[in-house]
């Protein structure tokens, strides 16, 4: 850091990684609102470490700037051994970045290790707080400006992180609670973009303050005012620069909640329109065979009847030819029955 290049590049990469993440989360509570669990990190379709390899890439891009690739002779310590004057925010920026590059690697460590998810993920979220600890450690005490212009963007940073670190902490406990993952990944975009701004407006000539000015020392550029009145005046304008951009996150932030709750909430109605249809196709040769079973049931039982039917029939009555109608007794040769004969004609 220290420079535009210092700033907007690891702001991109939080921008991105914050990005990626808001995607994901609303995304996933849009497809299980009912059952939405905070997951620390998303895979690729392709490749399923993508995100953790990024930060480890970038991580140690950033280690090897500031301690390697940024200083004159290509190494950091002065030639007692000691740590120079112009190089301390080289170290504190590199700290900040390794601890970041742990966490990437803790993270993918425990998922090959593949604990169980309570604790991985608790695990996960305490290394990723540590980070954003070290992060607004470190930013707290910056070596390079706690007066200027500069200490009052990083102190504004500084109320983001604490958000990150929070939330982040808050995700332990509270990890089936959208909006805890929601204001997260949205106050990492919000570093993002906050780094990439403080780099542009403080080390581009074209944006410094009216009444201040670019000014080398310690190793880099550094703004300086000609008055207190100018300084006062900057420190305002970065007050509202930032209570503008804080209003454009709120908005981006609902504006991309409802756009992709949207999209996968109508994919959600269709799955379960599909699934419906589904259940019916199978619930149809099911209630078919069973008519066809009733119907036959029936038919049998209609052909029973039938059968017990025609012998009662033909054995409680017989017919003449003049049309008498001779109801038979149990036992017709008995004095009983012979007296219960009825002779019945029909004239």
């Amino acid at each position: 850091m220290g420079s535009l290049v210092g700033h907007v590049a690891p702001g991109f990469a939080f921008f991105v990684l914050g990005l990626w993440h808001l995607f994901n989360h609303i995304k996933l509570h849009a497809l299980n609102p009912n059952t939405y669990t905070f997951f620390p990190w998303f895979p690729t379709p392709k490749i399923k470490y993508l995100e953790l390899f990024i930060i480890m890439a970038a991580s140690s891009a950033s280690i090897s700037m500031e301690l390697f690739i940024g200083p004159r002779r290509h190494q950091p310590l002065d030639t007692d051994g000691t740590i120079p004057s112009n190089h301390l925010h080289n170290f504190e920026h590199s700290s900040i970045s390794a601890t970041f590059l742990i966490y990437a690697l803790s993270t993918l460590v425990l998922d090959k290790t593949r604990p169980k998810v309570p604790q991985y993920v608790g695990l996960t979220q305490l290394i990723g707080s540590i980070a954003f600890a070290q992060q607004l450690l470190l930013f707290h005490f910056h070596s390079s400006d706690h007066v200027g212009l500069e200490s009052q963007y990083h102190f504004l940073l500084q109320m983001i992180i604490f958000v990150s670190l929070t939330t982040t902490l808050m995700c332990v406990s509270y990890s089936k609670s959208f909006l805890v993952s929601f204001v997260r990944s949205l106050s990492v975009v919000f570093q993002g973009i906050w780094l990439m701004v403080m780099g542009i407006m403080l080390w581009t000539p074209q944006f410094v303050p009216k009444g201040c000015f670019l000014n080398f020392e310690v190793g880099h550029y550094v703004v300086h005012c000609h008055s207190e009145e100018a300084l006062n005046r900057a420190k305002a304008l970065v007050n509202i620069e930032f209570s503008w951009y804080l209003i454009g996150m709120a908005i981006f932030g609902v504006s991309i909640y409802l756009v992709v709750t949207k999209i996968y909430s109508k994919k959600v109605e269709y799955q379960a329109i599909l699934a419906f249809h589904e259940e019916l196709e199978e619930e149809e040769p099911i209630d078919a065979e069973g008519q066809k079973m009733s119907v036959l049931g029936e038919s049998k039982s209609f052909i029973h009847m039938g059968k017990e039917f025609v012998p009662l029939d033909l054995e409680s009555a017989s017919v003449s030819p003049r049309g008498l109608t001779r109801p038979r007794t149990e036992n017709p040769a008995s004095p009983e029955g012979s007296k219960a004969l009825v002779h019945v004609s029909s004239r």
